[in-house]
């Protein structure tokens, strides 16, 4: 009933907004054909910025090709707010590439999904620094608010070898607002129908030539807890963040520098929620989930110039972080402090145009330190457990540019791990461009990953499964393989891109987590080679009218594992087909938009069920295919904007998220089942403020 009243305020307000004066819209500066450099708007070496190559940008708006050796997405500021975009985990609302999902019905925690693997695979990086590992992967995506980002890039496949060995099915690489941009203060601020409110604050001032210092905020409370679905439960954790980053920047003419810091401090709340139960239990407690993090992070970038004509340069990136998680599902407990190094030297030239050397070293280092209670028993002992390892290496790579006609890029690195001994890890990549607008690429490497199954797991908790970990796990490793073609034409003037890739990713050795063995138990153990993935993925973009874009993209993934011991299935919870289409109409220059993104998610395999008391099965053994629509309408005035929208407008919710949600004390509660969306239609509203120059 609440809905009502509050879509008609929303209609109200986009009334009043209409019949304003007409003023100039804030677009961007950027025309069709216009090449970037990378390291735009200031002079920074490709080593404290990774050398991706000359950035095309085709069209004002969209996703952005880059035309390096390797196959990676370019998605711009703009591009981001085509949607809500309040976090790093709803900005790939427009990507085909990558999925974000819910790993449970409790938590909130979610992962990437990229070649139809999870996000572990992924190696995520900030300003081309690793970053979320271990402890801060389940909620990482929510670490990074959306307002802070200028720009995220996604390589797909084997990747550069510069940032380490664990990329095995891509990077994401995500760039924050830079104190050396043109001085500017920014406010977003959002609040949608289920209550929540975030503010996002970000400004930054200039000292001279050389000195700029920013400061990026933001804060978000979910007020109130929603269950839609009237099973007892909240339908998504109440979260309230604040978070904060300072940093500095010194542009000099042979020598820059960066330093920046970054605090967070999270807590979510769910579970049952007494205003929502029917028949509140009077013998039982409620059953709650609370998770309190507090993450602190900081880095420095030094780079001394010494042949800027050729990009010779030496650099030193150092960084560190602190993560201390709390966690209690229930009666069960899993608290992990986790404390990482890194550090990375490199340098840099480049000869005649055509040849370019990259060479370095690196150190990271990890520590971890758990508590917990798997057992749900009040007052129950406290297990206590460590691991840390430290992985020195050194890199070289070198790449071919002839003409932009043939980009080929080879890269080896050597690693030494305290806990698994020496990994070497080779990559390549090879572009070829026979005319402007025709262009492949192949790309193959290998990757590793050490499992930590305690903190990435830690979800399963929201569970009665006892989870049982092998003590033998090993380290993670697989070869990736990938090629593909993109095509640009003009029919009637009209410009028209089609693209395919296909990518296949083999594991010789893999931490799988296995659903199907017990339905009441969780096993993670190590698996020695039958695991693959298969993607294949075809794009189309067309702009019929100067003013409106269209894409559809249709994806197949395989993902197959050993999860029974009698042959290779299905990856449980995964969907094998998806089918995404958008429309971006922006008239009048600009001053009006009007995105629309439509997802078909194809159905999949569910872990194995099994009966129930009363002779039911506990859940289908398939879920069936949904779609989910996203709208979003945008009035740009000289130095704002307010935008109103709407997510899952097709109401589309998993049905029973939660299985034995009235007994949540009992051996068959399960919050694990989810494939996906837990809440049903969603509307929103905000409004976004820029002004530059301001001093």
């Amino acid at each position: 009933m609440l809905l009502i009243p509050r879509l008609t305020a929303v209609v109200g307000l986009m009334m009043f907004c209409s019949m304003g004066a007409i003023a100039q819209a804030t677009l961007d500066k950027v025309p069709p054909e216009v090449s970037i450099s990378p390291d735009s708007p200031a002079e920074v070496p490709d080593s404290l910025y990774e050398n991706l190559g000359e950035v095309v940008v085709t069209q004002s708006r969209g996703i952005r090709k880059l035309s390096g050796a390797t196959n990676t997405d370019f998605i711009s500021a703009s591009e981001l707010k085509r949607a809500a975009c309040c976090n790093l985990g709803e900005s790939f609302t427009t990507n085909p590439s990558v999925d974000v999902n819910y790993t449970d019905a409790a938590t909130g925690a979610r992962q990437i999904r990229l070649l139809g693997l999870s996000g572990s695979y992924v190696q995520m990086l900030t300003e081309n620094i690793p970053n979320f590992r271990g402890a801060a992967a389940p909620y990482g995506l929510g670490y990074i608010p959306g307002p802070w980002m200028q720009s995220i890039q996604v390589s797909k496949g084997a990747s550069s070898v510069k940032n380490g060995y664990e990329s095995i099915t891509g990077q994401i690489n995500v760039e924050m607002k830079k104190p050396q941009l043109e001085p500017s203060l920014s406010v977003n601020m959002y609040y949608d129908m289920m209550n929540k409110l975030e503010a996002n604050v970000d400004g930054n001032l200039h000292f001279g030539d050389k000195w700029s210092v920013g400061l990026l905020t933001h804060a978000e409370n979910g007020f109130n807890s929603h269950d839609g679905n009237d099973d007892g439960f909240m339908d998504m954790p109440r979260v309230r963040q604040v978070s904060l980053m300072p940093r500095v920047a010194y542009l000099g003419t042979n020598y820059v520098f960066q330093a920046a810091a970054k605090f967070i401090d999270e807590r979510r709340l769910s579970g049952q929620d007494e205003h929502h139960l029917k028949h509140p239990a009077d013998e039982m407690p409620l059953y709650k989930i609370r998770i309190d993090s507090r993450r602190w992070e900081a880095f420095t970038k030094n780079a001394i110039m010494f042949d800027r004509d050729n990009d010779g340069n030496v650099a030193l990136i150092l960084s560190g972080s602190s993560h201390s998680q709390d966690a209690a599902y229930g009666l069960k407990l899993c608290d992990v402090d986790q404390k990482e190094l890194y550090a990375s030297l490199m340098f840099e030239r480049k000869w005649n145009g055509i040849h370019a050397l990259s060479t370095g070293l690196s150190y990271n280092y990890d520590n971890y330190r758990y508590r917990y209670r798997f057992s749900p028993v009040a007052n129950g002992s406290l297990l206590h457990s460590g691991e840390h390892e430290g992985v020195t290496g050194g890199y070289a790579q070198y790449t071919l540019n002839l003409d932009e006609k043939i980009v080929a890029m080879a890269g080896i690195r050597y690693d030494w791990s305290s806990l698994y001994g020496g990994m070497v890890t080779p990559r390549m990549h090879l572009r070829y461009n026979p005319v402007t607008d025709l262009s492949f690429h192949a790309s193959a490497g290998k990757g590793y990953r050490s499992p930590h199954p305690l903190a990435e797991y830690s979800y399963l908790l929201a569970s009665s499964r006892t989870i049982e970990i092998s003590e033998n796990l090993h380290r993670e490793a697989a070869w990736n393989f990938g090629v593909g073609g993109s095509w640009t034409a003009y029919p009637a003037e009209k410009k028209l891109g089609v693209s395919a890739e296909y990518y296949y990713t083999t594991f010789s050795n893999q931490m799988l987590l296995n659903l199907d063995r017990n339905p009441h138990a969780a096993y993670i153990y190590s698996s020695k080679g039958d695991s693959y993935s298969h993607a294949l993925q075809v794009e189309v973009t067309f702009e019929p009218v100067k003013e409106v874009n269209l894409s559809a993209a249709w994806r197949f993934t395989d993902v197959k594992a050993d999860y029974s011991g009698d042959g290779l299935s299905q990856k449980p919870l995964t969907s094998c087909h998806k089918g995404l289409f958008t429309l971006g109409y922006y008239p009048q220059m600009g001053l009006w938009q009007f995105d629309v993104s439509c997802a078909v998610n194809g159905s999949g395999r569910m872990p194995t069920p099994y009966k129930l008391g009363d002779g039911d099965m506990s859940w289908r053994s398939r879920y069936k295919s949904f779609v989910q629509l996203n709208a979003q309408i945008t009035r740009n005035f000289r130095h704002w904007a307010i935008y109103v929208g709407g997510e899952n407008l097709t109401n589309y919710r998993q049905p029973s998220p939660i299985i034995g949600a009235g007994n949540p004390w009992g051996a068959d509660f399960d919050a694990t089942m989810i494939y996906g969306p837990l809440q049903g239609a969603m509307v929103y509203v905000g409004f976004r403020y820029n002004i530059t120059k301001y001093i």
